[in-house]
């Protein structure tokens, strides 16, 4: 099995690796800061040596990068079976208060890298592909400082949407995971109780899950908050 992960080395995304990593999987990671992919890199290794691990330095909000990182793939994958588009950035503000350049760098880490990875990668999807996108409450739900964070998931929700549609036929499904407050790098420093946000490995989980239904159903958004709400 192969499965790429962008953003794979914090948070989410690294728990997902590894939980795809526990299953036997290939993986292909990236991230914007060396030092993390190569430590990261190292423990996968360790924990997982019959595994082939892919793993590249990428800008994910650059249009070059991540086509150098899906021709990269695809000169050493000929197929590919779990595509998650993690690789996100949340800046908050308000619309009228945000600085200037916000709404572009968001949606072109949060929206353009998803649209050009997957539009690369595509033609090395099979029937029983499986795509996640890594959307967010505030793809469905818009509240305080949200600004254009919020927009740029909204419109990776409607990309989900439409990829659901017109990949349907193919029998390559689609996945938009909408999790509320999950305990990352982004809460460091946070004095909450451990049970007040969700871990990163219960997200995970979730994407597992839905990769190992049938053939003949797809869970096509998955919404996950904290038992007591969202902060």
């Amino acid at each position: 099995m192969k499965v790429i992960i962008t953003g794979a080395t914090k948070g989410i995304g690294r728990a997902i690796a590894n939980l795809f990593a526990q299953e036997g999987a290939d993986l292909a990671v990236c991230s914007r800061t060396a030092a993390d992919l190569t430590a990261f890199e190292t423990d996968l290794k360790k924990k997982y040596p019959s595994i082939e691990i892919i793993s590249q330095v990428v800008d994910m909000s650059k249009k070059a990068a991540v086509l150098e990182f899906a021709a990269n793939i695809q000169s050493k994958w000929e197929n590919i079976d779990v595509l998650v588009n993690n690789a996100g950035v949340f800046l908050p503000g308000e619309i009228v208060k945000e600085a200037d350049g916000a709404l572009e760098q968001m949606i072109e880490t949060n929206l353009y890298s998803a649209y050009y990875l997957t539009r690369a990668l595509l033609p090395a999807m099979k029937a029983k592909s499986h795509i996640f996108n890594m959307c967010s409450i505030a793809s469905i739900i818009a509240y305080p400082n949200g600004g254009s964070y919020s927009i740029s998931k909204f419109a990776l929700l409607g990309f989900s949407k439409v990829l659901r549609e017109e990949l349907k036929e193919q029998q390559i499904k689609v996945t938009a995971i909408l999790p509320g407050a999950t305990w990352s790098a982004s809460w460091a420093g946070v004095d909450l109780p451990e049970s007040r946000l969700m871990q990163a490995t219960d997200i995970a989980k979730a994407i597992l899950g839905a990769w190992k239904m049938g053939p003949s159903a797809v869970v096509e958004e998955i919404v996950i908050r904290p038992q007591l709400g969202d902060l």
